[in-house]
């Protein structure tokens, strides 16, 4: 009878209390669950992220580079990269691995990494920029023909030429400007620029430089020569024809002086 007594009284309050009937089921069947199950289901995707290093590299035409990419996953299920530049070695650790690129030639490029972490792919982007400054910038000095000045401007070893802009500036103001877009061979390279200069009355005694400006997808590389100062200068035509003159003026002078001379003389003899 003793047994009885507290199933009878259970079943007593759960026909004068259905909510409380309801509410002991319910704390039943959490208190039956498994034990060690997880917290999420197992098909959710483990937050993570993924970064490359450096972000934005730029090297001379030929060399090799290394890449960092580092993420935070656990347990990540593939890691690789994405690349039109030839790749080198691959070193691994954990959370982080280094790519090499070889021989990077193009003047722009990309390299993808991506990380698989509980079934979700992240990546991240480096840019890589191949490029080589001018070795100098020289100016020569102007030269008169007829009546205007021939401008020539050497650049030197510069790669990649189809990104280069020269200008020339003659006391501040920009007299001339070339983009060489119109070159498309991926190898250092010696560009000349040439222009034929009308210089006015105002122009003389002023610095002349030339400018040179790589454009490269927002990296800007600047370089200048050494200013030249734009004097004032006789033509060879205008100066043989002024000589020609004063000779002839010359030859006039000595001939009215010999006649001059071949009157006068007789004269004072007789006198």
């Amino acid at each position: 009878m003793r047994s009885l007594f507290p199933l009878s009284l259970l079943l007593f309050l759960a026909a004068a209390y259905p909510g409380v009937g309801c509410a002991l089921g319910r704390r039943i069947k959490r208190a039956q669950g498994p034990k060690g199950s997880p917290l999420a289901p197992s098909g959710t995707s483990v937050p993570f992220w993924v970064r490359m290093s450096p972000e934005f590299v730029a090297v001379p035409p030929g060399r090799s580079v290394w890449l960092n990419c580092s993420n935070s996953c656990p347990q990540p299920q593939n890691s690789s990269l994405r690349t039109r530049l030839r790749q080198g070695k691959t070193l691994r650790g954990p959370g982080w691995v280094y790519y090499q690129l070889l021989d990077v030639r193009a003047w722009s490029s990309q390299a993808h990494c991506l990380v698989t972490c509980a079934g979700k792919t992240r990546w991240a982007t480096t840019r890589i920029t191949a490029y080589k400054p001018p070795h100098s910038v020289i100016l020569e000095p102007p030269v008169l023909k007829g009546r205007q000045y021939t401008l020539r401007c050497h650049v030197t070893h510069v790669f990649p030429v189809g990104y280069l802009v020269v200008t020339l500036r003659l006391g501040g103001r920009v007299i001339y400007s070339e983009s060489l877009e119109r070159y498309t061979h991926q190898d250092l390279a010696n560009v000349t620029l040439t222009y034929e200069f009308p210089a006015g009355p105002r122009d003389f005694w002023q610095p002349l430089i030339c400018h040179t400006r790589l454009n490269l997808e927002g990296l800007v590389v600047r370089n200048s020569s050494a200013p030249v100062t734009l004097m004032l200068a006789w033509s060879p035509a205008p100066t043989a024809l002024a000589s020609v003159s004063i000779a002839a003026l010359v030859g006039i002078l000595l001939a009215v002086g010999s006649v001059y001379l071949c009157k006068c003389l007789p004269m004072k003899s007789q006198a």
